[in-house]
């Protein structure tokens, strides 16, 4: 078993920690307290190929793998949680939906802007009464014609107000539940379609994060995203992949902090010496390590098992739950680490801390990831 990056991975790592030593660091706290989405820096981004990563070649993308997406959004979250999430939802969710299951029209005109961040891709499957629960979807899709016409809500939606390409799910045979979904594209701009900006969010503040409300939005049949109802299981793949790039996210967040934590104990003193050489504390940072390197080989299994075209369900599943609450165990002590300061703006701790509750929360909550493992492993035995 290899556990050395590939060398086009460690190159992609170094250019984008020089970046964002550069262009995210100085400006994330900033961003963060006036909740301002960075589109400048997310436009040099696209730039350096990290919005197209998992885009063929021929569509102007870096035709990289799934472990390349996971590197870049750890060292991304190590700076700025709301930036890793920006790009992790780009390239895993909506850019992903149209890559894999859209036409080859749909491609041709789509990907090339995604793959450069000269457009941002969104996608919309939450709504104000249903998360976990698809099948409690509300939004529905009519037959109008040889078109349809849309009606609902979706809520919680990342790039909801600065996207341009919008794939939606929404409800087209009740009578089949979660089978009877179907995935629709939209453009920013159609009548009916608006959105409407979140504020005051607990953390990812400089994410951008939306309601979007459809009202009688007609599209033609042309936009549908893959087969009729098949939208369901289509998103159940789209939601493994991206469960590893929430998975790399909660590890750049805990990594973060640990490396806060280290630095700032070197610098601190208490009776007499620096509070790194206290055990106590040592031995917080010791745990903080050893879980981040855990999460970390887990989520990379996932992703290189996807890459192999093996299955990665569970695997992805794992890879986000241990992540996400190994982060949140890290960030909590880093901030203990800091004392009174790191109940403060004044480090990036706190934000830290914040940012990583998402991780338990996105993409399936900490709950459905058990319930998955549970019945994979179930299932295999």
């Amino acid at each position: 078993m290899d556990f050395d990056l590939p060398e086009s991975h460690r190159a992609l790592q170094s250019s984008i920690r020089d970046f964002c030593e550069r262009r995210v660091k100085p400006y994330a706290r900033e961003w963060d307290k006036d909740e301002t989405f960075p589109m400048e820096v997310v436009r040099e981004l696209g730039q350096l190929g990290v919005m197209g990563m998992l885009v063929a070649e021929e569509f102007g993308g870096a035709a990289m793998d799934s472990l390349a997406v996971a590197v870049a959004v750890e060292e991304i979250a190590r700076y700025d949680g709301s930036l890793a999430l920006t790009v992790a939802s780009h390239n895993g969710l909506g850019t992903s939906h149209l890559r894999v299951f859209g036409s080859d029209a749909q491609r041709q005109k789509y990907l090339p802007k995604l793959a450069t961040g000269e457009y941002l891709g969104a996608w919309g499957l939450t709504e104000p009464g249903s998360g976990s629960d698809a099948s409690s979807m509300k939004t529905t899709a009519m037959r109008k014609g040889d078109g349809w016409v849309l009606n609902g809500a979706k809520m919680f939606i990342t790039q909801g107000t600065v996207g341009d390409v919008f794939v939606v799910l929404a409800v087209t045979s009740p009578q089949k539940r979660q089978k009877g979904i179907t995935a629709f594209l939209l453009e920013k701009g159609l009548p009916g379609f608006s959105q409407r900006a979140i504020h005051g969010k607990l953390g990812m503040r400089s994410s951008d994060t939306a309601e979007l409300v459809l009202e009688n939005v007609e599209v033609p049949d042309s936009a549908r995203v893959g087969e009729l109802d098949h939208g369901f299981i289509d998103t159940m793949k789209i939601l493994d992949r991206g469960r590893i790039t929430i998975g790399a996210l909660a590890v750049g967040l805990g990594r973060g902090a640990l490396e806060e934590s280290i630095g700032y104990s070197r610098e601190r003193t208490a009776f007499g010496q620096p509070i790194s050489e206290f055990q106590g504390l040592r031995w917080m940072m010791a745990d903080m390590k050893t879980e981040l390197d855990a999460a970390r080989l887990l989520v990379h299994r996932a992703a290189k098992l996807a890459d192999e075209g093996k299955p990665y369900s569970r695997e992805a599943s794992m890879g986000k739950l241990f992540a996400s609450e190994a982060a949140m165990r890290a960030c909590n002590k880093a901030v203990q680490i800091h004392g009174g300061y790191g109940y403060t703006r004044e480090f990036p701790v706190e934000r830290y801390l914040r940012d990583a509750k998402l991780c338990e929360i996105g993409e399936g909550t900490s709950e459905i990831q058990r319930t998955i493992i549970a019945r994979e492993t179930f299932k295999g035995a």
